[in-house]
């Protein structure tokens, strides 16, 4: 069982990008990492410190329950893809690192998906 990500737009044709829920969690955990801070200390992620207090244009998508709660809207979406653009086009160095270069390439298929959320004005459905 897993969870895939992909734009409300009743198109069964169109992009999507899924993981299992652990292999979302890490991605997750991956992003706030590449944003300067820790997932794991954050209220709801086992940690103390709320949301309030962290400063990303991310957080809509990051606190975003995994498979239940209302969809992000297109204007959400133009929010978080600028920075996760950013993040996925970090120079990594050469890295042969597997689970980064998942990680990169999950960031880039989420970017179109968000890019089509934006273009046809819909929410970005969890699912």
């Amino acid at each position: 069982m897993g969870l895939v990500l992909f734009p409300g737009d009743d198109d069964t044709s169109s992009p999507d990008v899924s993981w299992s829920y652990t292999g979302f969690g890490a991605f997750r955990r991956w992003l706030a990492q590449a944003d300067g801070f820790a997932l794991d200390e954050i209220h709801g992620f086992g940690g103390q410190r709320p949301w309030n207090h962290v400063f990303t244009t991310l957080a809509s998508f990051l606190n975003h329950p995994d498979d239940d709660g209302a969809d992000l809207t297109s204007a959400q979406c133009a929010k978080i893809l600028s920075r996760l653009q950013e993040i996925a086009d970090q120079p990594q160095g050469g890295t042969t690192d597997p689970l980064l270069q998942r990680h990169i390439d999950d960031a880039r298929q989420l970017v179109v998906v968000l890019q089509l959320c934006i273009e046809k004005d819909v929410g970005l459905l969890f699912g």
